[in-house]
């Protein structure tokens, strides 16, 4: 015998109401993350022999642009969600905890603020 409502099971909603939408996001980034990553390995294989020009002139072209500011957003979502698990799962004591959440969500802004900043600032 279920001790949750039908519209809770229908929800999928847990007694946080938080549901599985962490576990979702993190497995629809991971999936995202598949032709992205070989995309981007590719292309730095490619252009290991590559000089400062040619490197320059590839990342002008708006598609690779494009391309490379959803790798980093998406890999900085992703490496959030997993840091964040990792805090909840092993962090024990609730003010590290928080403060270890601030310090992550911070971190993964100003990582992605640069990243995303520096590749504009190629591109354009």
């Amino acid at each position: 015998m279920s001790l949750r409502s039908p519209l809770g099971k229908v929800r999928g909603l847990g007694s946080a109401k938080n549901g599985t939408h962490h576990w979702w996001m993190q497995k629809i980034t991971a999936v995202a993350l598949i032709p992205m990553t070989i995309w981007f390995v590719s292309s730095i294989v490619h252009m290991t022999q590559a000089d400062y020009e040619i490197v320059i002139n590839w990342m002008n072209s708006p598609v690779v642009a494009i391309l490379m500011m959803l790798f980093v957003a998406t890999s900085i979502y992703h490496l959030k969600l997993g840091l964040q698990v990792i805090i909840e799962d092993y962090i024990h004591e609730e003010g590290s905890k928080i403060a270890l959440q601030m310090i992550v969500t911070f971190g993964c802004v100003v990582l992605a603020t640069t990243a995303l900043f520096s590749i504009l600032k190629i591109a354009l």
